[in-house]
Formats: C-alpha cells, sequence, structure tokens
C-alpha cells in the first residue's frame, strides 16, 4: 500500500474535505482485506479472523476538527462556531469549503494590518467572519448548521508532508496498512480495526464501537504533539523519531511493556510519551467502557496540530504499524 497517496486521498487530494468523504475512501480500502460493516453512523468497523476468540480491537478516529456555520448576514458573510480545538489565531486568510446544498469555496475574513487600530487579537471566533463572495445568493446554497472544514490539499514538505486532518487521518491510514500486512497471515487473535468518528467531540465513536465490540483489549492510534520552536522536550516527541508508545495511569503497562520491548527486539525506531493522568485521546473512554477494557496508546508526532498544514513524517507511521504488526502477530497480552 502506498501509505503516502492514500493519506493524501483520505485528507482532501482528491477534493474529499468531510469526514463522511473520508469514511467511504476508508470503507471501501478496508474491505478488501476485512470483513466490514458501519456501526454508530460514520463509524467504519473491521474485523479479521484469528484462530482464538481473543479481541484485540484497534482505533483511531477518522472525523477531524471543522466549524458549524451559525449565522449567514445578508452580505453572504457567515458566523461560524468551533466543532473542536481549533486554533483560531490561525484562522485569519484561511480558505475554507462549506458544505451547503453544493460545495462552496469561502475564506476566513483578515483585518489588514493598515486598517487596524493596533494589533489584531483574534480570540472570539464569532468576531472572525468567512466571506462566501456570494451576497444574498448565499443563503439559497448555505443553511444555518452546515458544516465548515479547512480545504487545504496535502502536498510534499521537503520529506514530511504536511495538510489537513492528519489528525487522525494518520492514525487511520496505519491501520489500513495493517490490514493488508494481516489479511493473509494465521492470527493469533481476532483483529477489530475500528476508524471511529466524534473523537473531537467527547471521544463518542469509540465509546459506542467499544460497547458493540466488547473487545479483551484495545490499542489507540493517534496523533501527538511533534517538536517545534517555543515548544518544551518534555511536552512533545520529534518528529522522524519513530512511533510514540504511550505510558500513563489510564493505559495498561503491561500492553505499553511489551509495544516498547518488541519494538527494542525489532529494532523499530520509537520514543515513550508521557502523560501524568489522561491521554486526550479514545483511550480515555476505551479503558473505562463496560467494565473496563485494557487499553495502550501509540502516537505519531505531528507539528501544528489542529490547523490546516499538520506536519509528519510517513517514516513514523511505518514505525507504528510495524510495532503493531509484531504486536499482534505475538498475541497481544493474552498470555502476558
Amino acid at each position: 500500500m502506498d501509505i503516502k497517496n492514500i493519506l493524501f486521498s483520505l485528507s482532501g487530494a482528491n477534493n474529499a474535505f468531510y469526514v463522511s468523504e473520508a469514511s467511504d475512501i476508508a470503507y471501501d480500502i478496508l474491505s478488501k482485506y476485512a470483513k466490514t460493516q458501519k456501526k454508530s453512523g460514520l463509524t467504519v468497523i473491521g474485523e479479521i479472523k484469528g484462530e482464538s476468540d481473543y479481541t484485540i480491537m484497534l482505533d483511531a478516529h477518522i472525523d477531524e476538527v471543522s466549524f458549524v456555520v451559525t449565522n449567514i448576514d445578508e452580505n453572504g458573510f457567515l458566523t461560524v462556531n468551533k466543532a473542536g480545538g481549533i486554533d483560531i489565531r490561525a484562522l485569519a486568510a484561511k480558505t475554507v469549503t462549506i458544505h451547503g446544498k453544493e460545495k462552496v469555496t469561502g475564506v476566513f475574513c483578515s483585518t489588514p494590518p493598515h486598517l487596524a487600530s493596533g494589533e489584531v487579537e483574534y480570540d472570539d471566533i464569532s468576531k472572525i467572519k468567512i466571506d462566501t463572495m456570494l451576497g444574498k445568493k448565499a443563503k439559497d446554497i448555505i443553511s444555518v448548521g452546515d458544516i465548515v472544514t479547512y480545504n487545504t490539499k496535502p502536498f510534499e514538505l521537503g520529506n514530511l508532508v504536511a495538510g489537513k486532518s492528519f489528525d487522525d487521518r494518520a492514525g487511520v491510514v496505519c491501520l489500513l496498512e495493517l490490514a493488508e500486512r494481516l489479511s493473509n497471515k494465521k492470527l493469533p487473535c481476532n483483529v477489530v480495526f475500528s476508524l471511529c468518528d466524534s473523537e473531537e467531540l467527547g471521544c463518542r465513536g469509540s465509546r459506542t464501537a467499544t460497547f458493540s465490540v466488547n473487545p479483551d483489549e484495545a490499542i489507540a492510534i493517534d496523533v501527538s504533539f511533534g517538536d517545534g520552536p517555543n515548544i518544551s522536550p518534555d511536552e512533545c516527541g520529534k518528529v522522524s523519531s519513530g512511533a510514540m508508545v504511550g505510558i500513563a495511569p489510564v493505559l495498561d503497562e503491561k500492553i505499553s511493556d511489551k509495544l516498547i520491548k518488541l519494538a527494542k527486539e525489532n529494532n523499530i525506531p520509537y520514543q515513550c510519551e508521557v502523560m501524568g493522568d489522561r491521554t486526550g485521546t479514545d483511550c480515555d473512554v476505551i479503558s473505562i467502557t463496560r467494565e473496563g477494557v485494557k487499553t495502550g496508546l501509540l502516537s505519531i508526532p505531528l507539528r501544528n496540530m489542529h490547523t490546516d498544514a499538520e506536519v509528519l513524517d510517513i517514516a513514523d507511521i511505518k514505525s507504528v504499524c510495524d510495532i503493531l504488526e509484531s504486536y499482534i502477530l505475538s498475541g497481544g497480552i493474552k498470555d502476558v
């Protein structure tokens, strides 16, 4: 599988700017390697049967941060609210896609420095309007409640790649790659691939998926903070340095230890990500669903999180795949 091209397809390269479009792409690919179905709205579930009833669920969220239209004025300017943790400092002059009766390109307005009295502070998203250039016709195409997404297409950035919604389409493409790798192998356990919606709105998709699957253990694949200017090394991982293995009170120690052990034994690049309490990922709800699920976390270091120019290294995605493949073929922690 060409990981970069699939990631680009999921993140807008072919005008797939919305979660339902990405979900359809992922469903078609996963169906080649696993028995698939859709549950909980847009959540995609795939399963590859193993030689025992022991089940490991692998989770990645397919949704993205976005916006919702709250008002349309007579001149075609939109007011929006956040759907997820948007960094509003980066919105001025950004282009977006409004998913109305038809797709409309819009631009977040920006006050020219020549006309600003002092520094313009972008601290209230309701004051940063979107210009649709449609005037009064905007209300014929766009409605209150329509979703708005970034519409930047992904691109190469030296040895790295950049684009929107890599959080967490990078995790999704990792699971698609893994499904292909495992599809023709004898597995010691069942593997369920869960591509969940609504992580950015409170991990809602993973909660319902976990309740339905009821796995013996689970591992979430997400992105985490990559290194960059003005970011403390204590608070981030290093891009191009391999998978980030999560260590936290809400995570299962045996899973974390085994992920590290397999990375060392197979010379797979990795780094540890230590968190003092919750992880801020689907792990937080997976681990307390039903009577509780033993849960682990693997993350891909990423810069510029929740913007339209998230940056990562494809090699880091591959290192996550390599560790996960070894982990599944070893049977997880069934006999640990």
